[in-house]
Formats: structure tokens, sequence, C-alpha cells
């Protein structure tokens, strides 16, 4: 008997014996920890680890046992703590290695490296040191002039990038002192200290958000504009939509269709279209922009499309996929307007149950442009435009979640912060943005669409090359770190029963939902979540519970699913693409995009926020103690999500020793601990805009007479704005 997907359960054995590099297993053992329990496949894995010993891949340590052959060098990506030291992350052990910053020789956050094992300790991260870097990860960096006598040194924002660069005076590009900059690695000599750059842009002045936003932007290498040739090929597009190209698609411009999108979106990916069929089922039309028409494999704006791979979206500004032609216009599905779109067409009744599905290139015509507050406000007052039609869509979409978290589907609504700018696009207000039932109906049918076309591929055109959208199991070590984190609330979380994880996590996250430390304990379930990529090699969907799963819902801002329309249109005209190694790159390319994507995202938010919070020095908040380390206290405000540091050498009522165990500081004096997840109460001491970072301290720390200052009519003010700053 040989298992569904022998070659994970070998990568699996070898995982557990790269783990435990002393041990020796037998079979059994081997079985008991892969959950294999019958015979015939514990028997299947006896022969195997004979043929791996064969092979010479593990070695047999006495009769029947089995060990890893011992390896030393391993190829890893390296990934730089801000201290300076980092982890070489490598899918070929369980743990990552440890490099200490004197043995990363001059590897830097993000680079290919080979890594040797010099130290081994068991229930500890292997301890390694750099050996040759394969491949920069980046070799432009922002950051700031420090002028000195005849020559300059260039800080980086980076806090991961942990040397300066030196720059000559002839290679500033006319940079002067205090500039932010963008600075280019040229060289680092091997007995040198620091690297050598050159400045290739000037910024401007820091702290100002042009600059700051702009620094962003050239820090993950973002195309800001289209090249010229890009915007005229997208121009050059025919405006309107021909009779012949009308009669070679479905016409579905008679059904009730809407879209639901936040109240600032330009470009609408999807709208919905409800009819009531004659058997008392309903049709429900999931249409999507039909992108692939305009932009055809190999052309100009293709080929750019392929490159950015992904909209990106700022705090104050988009970066398109797509010139504004295509994006906003052309393949945006405006009210009122004939569209050509992608769709998969439903019978479905009110319990979410699909009985047909239909997959096609349509024509359909929006009646309405609904934002989620205006389609909520239908719902709850039961009346008003398509009330019968958006209801309809709330009770299956609901259905539809309810059958997903059966499935063992995890519950992931994690609160996202928004901001209300001035003209200047300064931050004048913050928010946390909590989900809705609009929020979550339009999910549900992006989440059927998107599982129907993988469905549909996998299932009924067997064997066939796919872009698929997987998530992995979480690592065992991982999840053990969230047990023992999420203990320190007093939560329990059973980690070992495979089968019922999804429920107890979801279990977790119902029991926080409405406790104060709701948001990082979201943060930590999300932390201990494998990174969900694009691949051609289907491995199911962990996190959705879905077996088959991919992107098609959103062609404006991504790429992968302009690549899935192409191949699902391709397997209707009965055509078997063959390049499955070409699909495999784009995929990568898409994948290494989005994540590029998520941390510029992420670095203007944490710009944003502190740049909100230096209005409020010396002022206090309620916080969270979101992070415990040897240096300070993580502490995370409330009602804004703003993170900031309580450094140790800040805390001046004892000395605090830190405890990595009980993720605490402890006062040697007072044994007062500071433990995750603390409520506490912190004074705003500090704000780095360059950096991102804010310095609170704690305000227990102080007397009353301390912080007893008459507030400015300008301080009185600010209080007045802060009070805004509730959840929405």
């Amino acid at each position: 008997m040989t298992p569904e997907n022998p070659e994970k359960l070998l990568i699996r054995v070898l995982q557990i014996m790269n783990a435990h590099p002393r041990s020796s297993f037998n079979y059994r053992q081997l079985a008991a920890r892969l959950e294999l329990h019958s015979e015939e496949l514990k028997q299947w894995l006896r022969h195997e680890l004979e043929r791996l010993a064969d092979e010479d891949k593990i070695e047999e340590t006495a009769k029947g046992k089995y060990r890893i052959k011992p390896k030393e060098i391993f190829v890893a990506v390296m990934d730089l703590t801000n201290t300076g030291s980092g982890f070489a992350v490598t899918d070929e052990l369980e743990k990552d290695i440890f490099v200490p910053n004197r043995y990363l020789n001059k590897a830097l956050h993000g680079d290919l490296v080979e890594v040797r094992i010099i130290r081994s300790r068991p229930g500890r991260n292997p301890e390694g040191e750099v050996i040759r870097i394969i491949e920069r990860a980046k070799t432009r960096f922002t950051g700031i002039v420090r002028m000195l006598q005849g020559f300059a040194f260039v800080d980086p924002d980076d806090p991961k990038m942990y040397k300066s660069f030196y720059v000559d005076e002839e290679d500033l590009n006319g940079a002067a002192d205090g500039d932010k900059v963008v600075v280019e690695m040229t060289d680092w000599p091997p007995k040198a200290g620091s690297p050598t750059g050159r400045v290739v842009k000037v910024l401007g002045r820091p702290g100002d958000n042009e600059t700051e936003i702009h620094a962003i932007i050239d820090e993950y290498n973002l195309p800001y504009e289209f090249d010229p040739e890009v915007e005229m090929a997208a121009a050059d597009l025919p405006q309107e939509i021909s009779g012949e190209e009308i009669a070679r698609r479905r016409d579905m411009r008679d059904r009730v269709t809407f879209t639901i999108d936040p109240t600032d979106a330009k470009d609408f990916d999807d709208a919905l279209s409800v009819r009531k069929l004659d058997n008392g089922r309903w049709e429900i039309g999931v249409h999507i922009a039909d992108v692939s028409h305009y932009i055809r494999p190999g052309s100009v704006l293709d080929r750019e499309a392929y490159r950015r791979a992904t909209s990106v979206y700022l705090v104050d500004r988009v970066i398109p996929m797509l010139p504004e032609v295509l994006s906003n216009n052309l393949c945006s599905l405006r009210p009122n307007e004939d569209k050509l779109t992608f769709s998969v067409v439903f019978e479905m009744d009110e319990k979410g149950k699909v009985y047909k599905r239909w997959f096609g290139r349509t024509v359909i015509h929006s009646d309405k442009r609904f934002t989620y507050e205006e389609a909520q406000e239908i719902l709850d007052k039961g009346k008003g435009l398509f009330h019968e039609q958006l209801a309809v869509l709330n009770r299956m979409a609901k259905n539809l979640r309810k059958q997903r978290f059966e499935r063992g589907a995890i519950s992931f609504e994690r609160s996202e912060v928004r901001f209300r700018l001035d003209k200047k696009k300064n931050p004048v207000e913050i928010y946390v943005k909590i989900p809705i039932d609009t929020h979550k109906l339009i999910e549900e049918f992006m989440l059927l669409a998107n599982r129907s076309v993988a469905e549909f591929v996998a299932l009924e055109k067997k064997g066939k090359v796919f872009v698929y959208r997987v998530h992995d199991k979480p690592k065992e070590d991982r999840l053990e770190e969230l047990r023992r984190l999420v203990l320190k609330f007093g939560y329990r979380l059973n980690t070992q029963d495979e089968k019922n994880l999804a429920k107890a996590i979801n279990a977790l996250l119902e029991d926080v939902k409405h406790r104060k430390e709701r948001t990082l304990v979201e943060l930590m379930v999300l932390r201990t979540m494998s990174k969900a990529v694009y691949t051609t090699d289907n491995r199911g969907h962990y996190g959705l519970a879905f077996d088959y799963y991919t992107h098609f819902t959103s062609p404006i801002r991504r790429y992968p699913d302009v690549m899935v329309h192409r191949l699902l249109q391709q397997y209707l005209d009965g055509k078997r693409p063959r390049n499955t190694k070409e699909y495999e790159k784009k995929c990568i390319q898409a994948t290494d995009m989005e994540i590029n994507a998520q941390h510029a995202e992420w670095d203007s938010i944490a710009y944003m926020q502190a740049k909100y919070i230096q209005d409020y020095i010396g002022e206090e908040f309620d916080g969270v103690i979101s992070g415990v380390t040897e240096w300070g206290l993580y502490v995370e405000l409330v009602d804004t999500l703003i993170e900031g540091m309580v450094r140790r050498t800040e805390m001046r009522n004892d000395y605090f020793i830190y405890d990595p165990d009980d993720q605490a500081l402890i006062g040697q004096r007072t044994r007062k601990r500071y433990q995750l997840g603390d409520d506490v109460r912190v004074r705003v001491i500090g704000v780095n805009l360059e950096r991102k970072q804010v310095s609170f301290d704690l305000a227990d720390d102080f007397s009353k007479q301390d912080n007893g200052t008459k507030k400015s009519k300008k301080k009185k003010k600010k209080n007045k704005k802060k009070s805004k700053n509730k959840k929405s």
C-alpha cells in the first residue's frame, strides 16, 4: 500500500531525522511520529528506509535503525533581527540556524547564503556561520547622509541593516548633510568594517511626507511610474465594445447586477448578479473584470504587469499593476456601463448548496455601485434598493461561511488600521476597521468562485498545468511556541491533535474576541501560520480548509489571476498548455513581489502611525505588552494599534532581568514582573520618523507631580482629536 503523497511523506521523514541528527529511528518510531496507523503503510515505510540507506541518503546505525547522514552545510535565506544577529532559514531543517553577528561574514537580510553548522544543542536552534554569499537580496538602501571631513556615511533606515555605508565625497551626487538618499552598495572589501556605496538619488529632507513615502518606494524598488511605451499601449486599446465581441459571449446584461467595494475604491474587480429561477433556486453570477481580453501574452502591457505582479496599497497612494486607463476605466466594472467579464455562474439554494456551475466569458451591465456601508445599511434596515437580492446573498454567505468552518477553516478576522488624512496627506485620525456582514458576503462569494475554478481544472481537467494558491500546515515548532505563548494568557491549546487543530485555534480566537489581548493573540496565530504562495504544485489551502484553491477574482491588481483566466479559457477551448516550468517561474515571481508589496505597505502604516503619534509626545495611553526582549518591552496601544518600545534602560524604578522562558522582565529588587499580554500605561517620549520607531516609557515610573504640567490649548485640541480614535 502506497500513501497518497509519498514524496511529501519522505520529506517529512528526513525533516524529523534532520531535527534529531544524533538520534536513530526504526520504522515503527517514525510511523508513530507520522501517524501512520495501518500495518501496510508501516511496511511501506520500512522498505523506503532500506531504499534510502541503499542510496546512501541515510545510514543504518544498527539492525533496522537509521539516522540522517551528518550534514554541515545548508543553502538558506538570512532573516536578520534588529540586534544584528539572525537566522538562516532552510526547508531542510525543522529549526532555523542561529547565526551570531560575528559569524554573518557580511551577509545581509534576505541574502541567499551557504551556512555551516558549528554547534548543535538539544532543544535549541543549531548555531552556524555564513561561509558564502550566493546572491544578494538587494544592493540599494535608503538612509540619512552624515557628513565628515572629506567623506560621508549613510546610515540606513532599515533597522535590519547593521552597517552604515562609506561614501566618498565625489559619490555623494549633490547630497548634503542630513539628506535622505538612496545609496547603492558598490563594494565591501574583505578587511573593511563597512561597505562602500554611492548616492544614486537624493529624496529630500527627513520627516517630509513625500520624502518618507518615496523612501519606502525606493527601499522596496517599487515602479512608481509607467514607461511612456506602456502608457501609449494602454491608450491605444479600443474604448468601445464591438457587437462581434458581445456575440462571442454570454449576455448577462439583463440581470440585477451590482458591485460592493470600499468607499475610496476606484478599480472594481468584481460584481455579483442575482436572479430567481423558476425552480425556486437562485442564479448567482460572480463576474470578474476580463483583463486578459485587453492584455495579450507577450505584449508590452503583459510584460509590465508580470514585472509588477501586484498593485501596492500604501496609506496615501496606490502603485497600480496596470495603467489607469485599464484599472480605473476599461476593466473597472463601473455602474451603468457595459463591461467585459469572466464569470462563474452558480445555480444555488439559500443554504449555499451549489447544484450547477458554468464558467465562461460574459458581458454585464452593473446597475449600482454600493459601498460596504451602504449595502450594510440596507440589510440592517430591511429595505432599500435591491434589498431582496442583498438579503438572499447575505443568507447564502452565512451558510457558506458556517460550512467552511465546519470543514476546518481558521477564522481570521484581523482588525485593520485605517487613517484619515488631511489635504497634505498628514494623518489626523487613526481607527480600527472591523469586518461587517457585507465584507463577509463578498469574501464568501469570491472564495466560492476561486475554489470552484480550481476544482474544475484539477478534477475535470486532470493533469493539466494550473496556478494554485496554496497554504501549508504550520510547522510543529511554531505551534509549540504558540501553545506556550497563549498559556501565559490562561488559554490552553492542544497542538498535538492535528485532526482538530483548526477547531482548537478557532475556539481560541473566539475566546479572545472581546478581550484586551485579542489583537495580540490574533497576530500570534497569524505568525504561526505558513505563508500562502502561488505554485503549479497543488497542496491545498490549510487556512481555508480547501483541497483546491486559486486566485481568479482580482486580475486588475494581481497577475496570477490573469494567468488563471488565460489557462481556464484554454481548457474551456479544449487546448492543453505544456509549459509547466514557465508557469512555475511566474508563480515564484508573483509570490516574491507580493511579499515585497506587503512589507512596503506595512512600512507605510508604521510611518503614518509614527507621524500621527509624534503630536502626542508627553501624553499617556493604555497599551498591552506585545513583545518582551532582553532590551525592553514592545507595547501596542489599545485604540490605534501603534507599537513602540519601552527600553529596559528607561525603566527607572528597578533593574530588570529578562526571563526568556516566561517572556517577562523581572525587577531584581521589587520582583515586579512585566509579561506578554499585561496591561500597561505608557507615555510617548520620542518618535524616529526615519526608522518609523516610537519610544515609550512606563507611566507608573513617574509620580503624578512629575506628569502634572498644564496642557497648552494646542494639547487640549489634540486631546479632543484623540477622542475620535474609536473603533469603527
